[in-house]
């Protein structure tokens, strides 16, 4: 599948583009407001509410993984846990919720990380950015670095693991699953952008141009 990537500019004075802006913004706010998890609550409405929850389910009950044991978003975790042997979805849904606090520590906000990166003191931080090469190209974060198999495998084996690594997508979601595996592998003081490079720039840095990918 190909990608398009389509994006605008806060600097833009076209009518259209600010229109597009604010309705995009209005959306995601709406589509992003928490509702309390049950074990009625869909799949869908689970990996919102916890977007490591597909990690967590995998790791902890191999749910998810495979075609046997996957799930569909439309169902509820209650159903998830009924056909899936003897899972009980209240137990189910507090190693969830869990797993989400731990999830938060991984976390780092577009305001702390503005903060680090114009902090005269701050000399060890490393910024990597999970997107694609395309992506990168079109809009990134200043003195981040797009993370190839070559970074990645130096990153491993020569960065100190206890400087700071912000690992960077477009709104997220992978970005958090890159932290956990780097956690996993001994580093200490590593964090996910929440929001990714679009909540960044929409609240930090509005040069940055924001966008949307389409598959065609």
């Amino acid at each position: 599948m190909l990608a398009k990537i389509s994006y605008f500019s806060f600097a833009s004075n076209d009518d259209s583009l600010r229109n597009m802006s604010s309705s995009l913004s209005t959306t995601k706010e709406n589509s992003t407001q928490k509702s309390t998890p049950s074990i009625s609550s869909s799949m869908e409405e689970l990996l919102t509410i916890y977007p490591g929850a597909r990690r967590a389910l995998f790791q902890r009950y191999h749910l998810g993984g495979c075609s046997s044991c996957s799930f569909s978003l439309e169902e509820t975790l209650e159903e998830l846990c009924q056909r899936n042997g003897t899972l009980d979805p209240n137990i189910v849904l507090e190693e969830l919720k869990k797993a989400h606090h731990a999830d938060e520590q991984l976390l780092i906000s577009p305001k702390d990380l503005y903060h680090h990166l114009h902090d005269p003191n701050e000399e060890h931080i490393c910024l990597l950015d999970i997107r694609t090469r395309e992506e990168f190209e079109a809009v990134h974060i200043p003195t981040s670095q797009l993370l190839t198999q070559d970074l990645m495998e130096t990153t491993m084996n020569h960065w100190p693991k206890e400087n700071l690594l912000i690992l960077i997508d477009h709104r997220g979601e992978r970005s958090l699953n890159a932290a956990a595996y780097f956690a996993g592998h001994g580093f200490l003081n590593v964090k996910s952008l929440r929001g990714g490079i679009d909540a960044y720039a929409e609240k930090m840095d509005r040069s940055l141009p924001r966008y949307e990918v389409e598959h065609a």
